[in-house]
């Protein structure tokens, strides 16, 4: 297998690497509602603003380090690499959105419900766009999880638009992500020098009008917004490193570590009710988690021995 930041499109499979690095990433995600809840008295838009801002020079060192900076100067030259781009900025940028929103507003566990629900639909992406096959031992445990994520989603009290909402836009996310044809690297800082001219221009207007938190006589809400590149970027970077080297349903099953450890963050630290349906829903969820890999790892080793 060629290396995936060399821009190449990877063969269609799960690979140790692709584990490794879509593993730290979800256990890093996991943890950044911790970090989140610490700016909660920032407006969204700002949180997300810096998120970009303070990005581009973490994901700009990464790419620089791995002398890959060619290939972005030949993706922003091609109308139709740009196009894409696009559309995954615009993507990761709502689905950033969202999230803050839900964990600054005390809405943690509709983050973790979103998160439930997306590795479904990305299953559903993939056998219907990517004609991606599960075997029976890996139905069966999209089966469990989909009933825990149905126990989940009946024992809301009102629909949870912001887990639909976080579903919708990673679903899209990762399906474009994975079918862009560009490095991983290369691809997030694509994204972020997308998105930076509008966070610059919204940065700049808040100064002006004198509601922003940056550089405003206050050291700790200074230093918690230029955090959020390092944040934002690292998990990130692993994410779009692991995507290209596993299949996409099997980046929809990692994803329920992510939402796990939010649930717990949002039940044990923020004091968000858990709930009896909870209680079911988070025991039949791992269950699904070690059928599914139980089930890959026979996979890849019975791959190896064939090789």
């Amino acid at each position: 297998m060629r290396n995936p930041d060399a821009g190449t499109p990877t063969t269609n499979q799960d690979t140790p690497q692709g584990l490794f690095f879509a593993g730290s990433a979800y256990f890093l995600w996991g943890f950044l509602p911790l970090y989140m809840k610490m700016l909660s008295h920032m407006p969204t838009a700002e949180v997300i603003a810096h998120r970009v801002i303070w990005s581009v020079p973490v994901a700009a060192v990464v790419l620089i380090w791995l002398g890959r900076t060619a290939t972005l100067r030949e993706a922003f030259r091609n109308p139709r690499m740009l196009a894409m781009g696009c559309v995954t900025a615009t993507l990761i940028s709502l689905n950033w959105g969202i999230y803050v929103y839900a964990i600054t507003s005390g809405h943690a566990l509709d983050a973790a419900i979103g998160y439930y629900i997306n590795p479904l639909f990305s299953i559903f992406l993939a056998a219907l766009l990517l004609g991606e096959r599960l075997n029976r031992a890996q139905w069966v445990a999209v089966a469990v999880a989909g009933v825990a994520v149905l126990v989940l989603v009946l024992d809301a009290e009102r629909t949870p638009w912001l887990a639909f909402g976080m579903m919708l836009t990673w679903g899209f996310y990762a399906l474009a992500k994975k079918s862009l044809p560009i490095g991983p690297n290369q691809g997030f800082l694509m994204e972020v020098l997308i998105l930076l001219p509008p966070a610059l221009a919204y940065a700049v207007y808040m100064g002006n009008i004198g509601g922003a938190h940056f550089m405003a006589g206050n050291a700790r809400d200074t230093w918690l917004l230029l955090g959020c590149g390092v944040a934002t970027a690292v998990p990130l970077l692993f994410y779009a490193n692991g995507a290209k080297l596993l299949r996409l349903s099997t980046i929809g099953i990692m994803q329920y570590i992510a939402p796990t450890m939010i649930l717990l963050n949002a039940v044990f630290i923020f004091g968000e009710p858990f709930g009896r349906a909870r209680a079911i829903a988070l025991p039949l969820i791992w269950l699904a988690l070690i059928i599914y890999t139980v089930s890959m790892v026979r996979q890849m080793r019975t791959k190896r021995v064939l090789a």
